[in-house]
């Protein structure tokens, strides 16, 4: 069996103030890593956006969620999966508010997702 044949994935792919989906993907993993479950958060398409260091939530005057992504580690949230293609068609670089973030080539990210039993879309 895979190690990862129970573990959850999330799967982002909206930009970072795009409605609540960024937030409510974020909330899902905490929960989930706070009953101890195997997470891992996956970024891609407009998604990779929610990565990018230096967004400011007041222009949209919105809540800033962002600054939560600082306590997955406290709850074991520690593996972090961005697509690299994602990140190229949108001309955004690697400047990531968050540590751990590992990016993938499209190939090497669909094959990682699919090792998931469980994959959760916002």
């Amino acid at each position: 069996m895979s190690e990862h044949t129970k573990s959850i994935a999330v799967l982002n792919s909206h930009s970072s103030f795009d409605q609540n989906h960024g937030k409510e993907a974020l909330d899902i993993a905490l929960i989930f890593g706070s009953y101890e479950q195997q997470v891992a958060l996956f970024f891609q398409g407009d998604g990779v956006r929610q990565l990018i260091a230096q967004q400011k939530a007041e222009v949209l005057k919105t809540k800033d969620y962002l600054a939560t992504f600082s306590a997955l580690a406290f709850y074991d949230v520690e593996t972090i999966y961005v697509c690299g293609t994602s990140l190229a068609q949108r001309g955004l670089i690697e400047d990531f508010h968050i540590d751990n973030a590992q990016v993938l080539k499209q190939t090497e990210f669909s094959a990682t997702l699919r090792q998931y039993q469980t994959i959760i879309r916002f």
